[in-house]
């Protein structure tokens, strides 16, 4: 029997399933867990929702690009769509933390706008959040490129040389080595641009490469459990991060033909929490889970009340964003 062929055209059909999955997946990730736990590894696997959310960025960005080849249009859109959410729940963090005696305004104005202490200090409070605004604000560069002259999407080969070179290149790794946790991310998000027109266009692969993805996932995947759960510690996180690549991109194809099979209410469900995950990444750890861990519940328990509690917050404070921009 035949297997079916990977219709890429089912990454954009199941974009929010799949968000709401990384989120469950980054939430998970940041429950603490004592490193001799057996799950410590897999757990830490988790990171790989980022990689996830930057990748379908990447692709969401091309689908909207080609509809409004727009810079100004693009950089608006982007802005309404984090920075209000962003702002509020930054100045909830930053303001109550403020100590007018020994911080600085301009520390705390940076922070609450563009989080600059990450940029100068990789503190990492947030560090999606202005992560994702400096590649939105080089990704109209890129796509203008690379529409231009499609031979630069081969460019990625250089930003994952780049991340070499912030690690074991001295001076460079002098200069902006603290931002490891941003360079190693820069390949994935542009790979997503890259992958937009296929992924536009419909392209279907041939489904005997199933087998091929299973056997690339599976071989990602036990490699990144190792190395956490035997070398954690011990080796330059970005070679894990490369590992990454290969594992976001297959992890995506299998749960596309999870998704695929599941019944339209679950579907619904994930979709529903993938559409919150701006506002579930803002709210789950640094309110949510700070809450919870005085009680020093176990793993799972903590995770459970962290995606309960989570997705109505996140749900109250999207609403009242849009609510907010409507009255603006």
């Amino acid at each position: 029997m035949r297997t079916k062929d990977i219709e890429l055209a089912n990454i954009s059909r199941f974009r929010g399933e799949l968000m709401g999955a990384a989120m469950l997946f980054i939430i998970l990730f940041h429950v603490g867990l004592p490193r001799t736990d057996l799950f410590f590894g897999l757990r830490r696997c988790g990171n790989i929702g980022v990689d996830i959310f930057l990748f379908l960025s990447g692709i969401g960005l091309w689908f909207s690009w080609v509809k409004q080849p727009s810079t100004w249009s693009f950089y608006r859109r982007r802005l309404l769509r984090i920075l209000p959410a962003w702002l509020i729940m930054a100045s909830l963090y930053y303001i109550p933390r403020f100590n007018p005696q020994t911080g600085s305004i301009i520390d705390l104005i940076g922070n609450i706008t563009i989080n600059w202490n990450f940029w100068l200090h990789d503190e990492l409070t947030f560090w999606y959040i202005p992560a994702i605004m400096m590649l939105y604000l080089w990704a109209p560069p890129y796509m203008k490129l690379i529409t231009k002259h499609p031979i630069y999407r081969w460019s990625v080969v250089l930003m994952v040389l780049w991340c070499v070179m912030v690690q074991w290149i001295i001076p460079v790794h002098h200069a902006v080595g603290h931002l490891e946790i941003f360079w190693s991310r820069v390949p994935i998000f542009f790979l997503g641009i890259n992958f937009g027109e296929m992924v536009r266009r419909e392209v279907r692969i041939d489904g005997a490469a199933v087998w091929l993805a299973l056997i690339t996932f599976v071989a990602c995947f036990a490699s990144c459990i190792y190395l956490e759960q035997v070398s954690h510690g011990r080796f330059p996180l970005f070679v894990e991060r490369m590992i990454y690549i290969p594992l976001t991109l297959t992890a995506i194809l299998l749960l596309n033909r999870i998704f695929r099979r599941l019944p339209q209410r679950v579907n619904r469900f994930w979709a529903f929490f993938g559409g919150l995950s701006l506002e579930a990444y803002l709210i789950h750890n640094h309110f949510v889970m700070a809450w919870l861990s005085p009680y020093h519940l176990s793993y799972w328990p903590t995770s459970l009340l962290t995606i309960v509690l989570t997705i109505p917050l996140a749900w109250l404070l999207h609403q009242f964003v849009k609510r907010l921009l409507q009255w603006l």
